[in-house]
Order: structure tokens, then C-alpha cells, then sequence
């Protein structure tokens, strides 16, 4: 293979020839080593301004005076702010102005010009392409994100679809329900109109028969005989149809919505150009130490709102909040108390609830809580009524979450060695979820279950040391199992971004971590300065205070958080 190399730039004294390393601005002349040596030991070169050859100053373009055309233009008039050759500077309208040195000028801009290349080529230029890409990973993100959301559509679909059809399956059958039984009902009638229309053909034949004239007792009989009226009976109501008021947009309603965060947008951080003199702009290319990326996790910042005490209880291991800032607390050892925002004390139940998330509130603010021993689920709506709301079969009720979305219920349940998320409607089983795509089993002992605003259902399951995310319609997303070695998740819940927080149980104190809704881990939320003893549970209230309850106190603090 040929190769071929650039020539060295040479020395500009005649005959030299040697490697060019400097130059002399005045003669803008470029010379090695010796001849720099040389060139400054000669007296009447002495005083000029040798430099480094890439520190050179421009030599000016050779441009000719249009009025002296065997002049080259040199000079800038400062008043006129004109470029002259030195014999214009003699003529009368330039008498007293001021003259610069168009060389000097032109050499400041052109170093002004080297500084402006070398601020794009190392700061705007890379800085651009980093935002630039960005940008491009947030439409990949977008992409993602709405693949997402329409197989959670589609997903919603064929729950619906399913619905239909069992509704039109139990529609068909009530309607052969109802034929049968005015079909039943006409049977009895049938019969009786059977045996009368024989009776009248028996007595039209005895009137037809052959009675003897002279027997005038015959005659007489026959004569008297009467007919029976006829059996009165009742005609069927038979039923109608009347069609279900429904349209497009009614059909809409029963799917969740597309729900865009209505927060301000976040600017997009552009890291700053380096001032001070130690940190000089690189030349494009330069290989230096990695940058922080603008997406870099980082703490949230937190800040504590309030802090309460939850009466009748040793601790405070789950809690509900409704609408208005009431919160359910329970303990592990049955008691459910529920509190005003101040952490008064209204009422106090005993269930057979432990250390599982075995209670949640409704979008109306009715109390849903399980009852493992008779395997039910109960109410307690506003009227403070205990009422059984419906029965889990033979599957023991672990954890329970009531939509916000569509006021569907969630129920994590347990059954010997089997374990599953069943979903109810109206007290009415609609779907099972147990086994992912491979028929493997997703759960071990779903404890804490909640809902994310996409209708991801995320359930925490300590045996499995996983937090486990199913779509909608309970296919398997992602199982995340946290930061260290051992994993032990506790209290789940989501905030208004997607989010979802996890209470983890660590050796040394615990602490809760953020996971995004697609898995990716964010940030652990707490500093040992905030005082937090084995959180044990979350929950995020409407106004998206963060509710922490913790396994050793019954103090509950609330807290508010951001990402900066």
C-alpha cells in the first residue's frame, strides 16, 4: 500500500529549508530554530516581534488603492473610516486625521475570529449536539411511551370486548330464562284446553247417538245434558325489547384517558460555558473527563409539611387518605383508626388485618377493608355503617386498592401456595391475573398493591423481593428489585408524574425509593437528617402530599417533594 505525508512547512530564508517554528510578525517571515536565533542577533532586526508560528499575526491581504493602483491599501482613516494606501493619507481631505495600521486591525479581528471559532467548535457546537440529541432520546422516549399507552388502549379494549360478551352471554341466557317460563306458564293452559275440547267431542257424540223414540227416559236424559262453559285463562305478558342508550361517547367514558401533565414544562439545562482561566475552551475533539448528563439521577428535594400522631395505634404500617385529609392508619395488630388532618381520633375498628396494605379508600371516600379470616371484603361508607361488600371464594384477601381511574377494585389474594391480583366490578369478579407469558407465577404474596395512572397495576410482594408491574390487562411489564443485594419492599404507591414510590426495609434504617413507571430507578427520597425510622408505607393524597407512616412510631409526617 502507498502512503504519502504532508510536507513539513519550511524555514522562509533562502536556501534553509528546515522545519518552520516561528515567525516575525514585522517581516512576516517564518523561520527554524537557527535563523530565529540569527534574525534576532542582527541589529536591525533585533527589535522585532518573533512569536510562535501558530501564534503569527495574519498578514494583511494585498488589496490595491483604486486611486494609486501601485499602492497597496495598508492604512484605515479613523475619521472617515476609510482603507487608504499611504499616498492617500497626503491628499487634502484627509490632512489631520488619524491613521491606523490596517495590518493591526486586521489581525485583531482576526484573532477576535479565532476566539468566536473556538467558542463554537468547544462550547456552542458540542453543546448544541448534546441538547440536540437530547431531544432525540425524548422522541424516542415519546415513541416508547405512546407504544405504551396504545397497547394499554388496546389492552382496555378486549377487557371491554370481554365484558360485552359476558354481558351478552348473561342478556341471552336470561332471555331463554324467560321464554322458559312463559312457555311453563302456558303448559297448565294447553292441558286444560286439551281435555275440554275432548269433553265436547265425547258430548257431541252422546247427542248424536242413537237414542230409542220410545225410550222417553233416554230421550229425557239427553236432552237435559248441559254444556260446561269454557275455562277462562290468562294471556302471557310477552316481553319486549328495549335498546341500551348508548353512543360513541358514551362507549369512550368506559376507557381510561390520555392524561398529559398539566405542570409546567421543565427547560431543558444548558450547562455553562467555563469562565475562569484554569478551565480553557478545548478544541473540538479534545478528549477530557465525562460530564454529569443533564438527566443524571439527583436527590429530590424535600421538605417536611407536618407530622401527627395517629391515636389507638402502636404504629402506623399502612394508611388510606381520602379527599379531604382524613387518614385510615392501621397497625400490625388489627387496629384500623381513622383521623382528621390533625390526627384526631374519629372512629376505631378491630379487623383481622397485620402488616399487609388491607385497607383503601374509594373516589367517594367509603372504606374498603379485607377480612382474611372470613375471606370478605367490607364497606364502611360515609353513613359509618359496616357492611360486607362481597366474598373472595376460597382465596384469603392480602392487599386491596380502589381505583381512582374507574372505581374498579384490586385485590392481592393468597390460596395455599398460589397467589394472585384479582380485579372486581361492582362487587363482580372481572379479571384474574397470575401467570405471565411464559405460565410462570408472578406472585408469591402480593402484600401492597396500588394503581399507576396509566393503569399499570404494581403490587409489592416481600417473598418475591420484587415490586411487580402488569399492564391493564395483566400482562407483565417489568419486575424491579431493587438497589442493593437484598431486597425487601413494603408500603407502594404512585404521584401525579407516573412515578412510584416503594417503602424499603434496609439493615440499617430503610428508606424509600422512586422508580419511574417504565422501572428505571430515580432516587432514594430520604436523607438520614430527615428522621425517618423503617418507613413501613406511602401514599400520595390528590393534593400530592406524600404521606410516610413508620414501623417503630405512630407518628405520620407529610412531606412535599420535586426534582430540581
Amino acid at each position: 500500500m502507498v502512503t504519502s505525508a504532508q510536507h513539513y512547512l519550511e524555514c522562509g530564508n533562502e536556501g534553509c529549508g528546515k522545519n518552520c517554528q516561528f515567525y516575525c510578525n514585522p517581516c512576516h517571515r517564518k523561520l527554524c530554530e537557527e535563523c530565529k536565533d540569527e534574525h534576532q542577533r542582527n541589529p536591525m532586526t533585533k527589535p522585532h516581534e518573533v512569536v510562535l508560528f501558530n501564534q503569527r499575526k495574519r498578514q494583511l491581504p494585498v488589496k490595491k488603492c483604486t486611486l494609486h493602483p501601485t499602492r497597496n491599501i495598508d492604512i484605515l482613516c479613523k475619521e472617515c473610516n476609510v482603507p487608504l494606501c499611504s499616498k492617500c493619507s497626503t491628499m487634502e481631505k484627509h490632512q489631520g486625521h488619524t491613521f491606523n495600521d490596517l495590518e493591526d486591525i486586521f489581525a485583531g479581528k482576526f484573532e477576535s475570529n479565532g476566539k468566536k471559532i473556538s467558542e463554537i467548535q468547544g462550547y456552542f457546537l458540542p453543546t448544541a449536539q448534546d441538547l440536540k440529541k437530547e431531544t432525540e432520546e425524548d422522541g424516542k422516549e415519546i415513541k416508547k411511551i405512546m407504544d405504551s399507552i396504545r397497547d394499554s388502549i388496546k389492552d382496555e379494549a378486549e377487557s371491554l370486548k370481554s365484558l360485552v360478551d359476558k354481558a351478552t352471554s348473561e342478556k341471552l341466557e336470561h332471555a331463554n330464562s324467560i321464554e322458559d317460563s312463559l312457555l311453563k306458564q302456558l303448559k297448565p293452559q294447553e292441558t286444560t284446553y286439551k281435555e275440554y275440547i275432548a269433553y265436547l267431542e265425547r258430548l257431541v257424540r252422546d247427542f248424536r247417538g242413537n237414542f230409542p223414540i220410545t225410550d222417553g227416559g233416554g230421550l229425557s236424559a239427553a236432552c237435559s245434558l248441559e254444556i260446561k262453559p269454557i275455562p277462562e285463562t290468562t294471556k302471557p305478558n310477552l316481553p319486549k325489547y328495549r335498546f341500551g342508550q348508548f353512543s360513541k361517547d358514551n362507549v369512550g367514558k368506559l376507557l381510561g384517558n390520555i392524561v398529559v401533565p398539566s405542570v409546567k414544562e421543565e427547560k431543558r439545562k444548558i450547562k455553562p460555558m467555563e469562565k475562569d482561566s484554569s478551565s480553557q475552551l478545548k478544541p473540538a475533539g479534545a478528549q477530557g473527563e465525562p460530564e454529569q448528563r443533564a438527566d443524571a439521577i439527583k436527590r429530590p428535594i424535600v421538605s417536611e409539611v407536618r407530622a401527627f400522631k395517629v391515636p389507638g395505634v402502636d404504629s402506623t404500617w399502612y394508611l388510606s387518605v381520602d379527599k379531604s385529609g382524613r387518614v385510615w392508619a392501621s397497625d400490625d395488630g388489627g387496629n384500623l383508626v381513622q383521623t382528621d388532618p390533625e390526627g384526631n381520633q374519629l372512629q376505631k375498628i378491630q379487623t383481622s388485618g397485620k402488616d399487609e396494605g388491607y385497607h383503601t379508600v374509594t373516589p367517594t371516600g367509603d372504606l374498603l377493608y379485607t377480612d382474611k379470616i372470613k375471606k370478605i371484603i367490607n364497606k364502611i361508607p360515609q353513613s359509618n355503617r359496616i357492611s360486607k361488600f362481597f366474598k373472595t371464594g376460597d382465596w384469603e384477601p392480602l392487599s386491596i386498592h380502589s381505583s381512582h381511574i374507574n372505581g374498579d377494585v384490586l385485590v392481592g389474594m393468597r390460596k395455599d401456595r398460589e397467589a394472585k391480583v384479582t380485579r372486581y366490578k361492582n362487587g363482580k369478579e372481572i379479571q384474574n391475573i397470575q401467570m405471565d407469558n411464559k405460565r410462570q407465577a408472578m406472585y408469591n404474596s402480593p402484600l401492597y398493591i396500588t394503581e399507576n395512572d396509566n393503569g399499570d397495576i404494581c403490587a409489592s410482594d416481600d417473598e418475591k423481593q420484587a415490586v411487580v408491574v402488569v399492564s391493564k390487562a395483566g400482562h407483565h411489564r417489568f419486575s424491579y428489585r431493587g438497589q442493593e443485594p437484598e431486597f425487601h419492599p413494603y408500603g407502594i404507591c404512585t404521584d401525579c408524574s407516573g412515578n412510584i414510590l416503594i417503602s424499603v426495609g434496609l439493615l440499617s434504617n430503610g428508606t424509600v425509593e422512586i422508580i419511574s413507571q417504565d422501572g428505571h430507578f430515580l432516587s432514594r427520597l430520604f436523607a438520614m437528617d430527615q428522621e425517618i425510622t423503617s418507613p413501613r408505607c406511602v401514599c400520595v393524597s390528590d393534593k400530592n402530599n406524600l404521606y410516610v407512616g413508620q414501623e417503630m412510631s405512630n407518628k405520620v409526617k407529610v412531606f412535599k417533594y420535586e426534582f430540581k
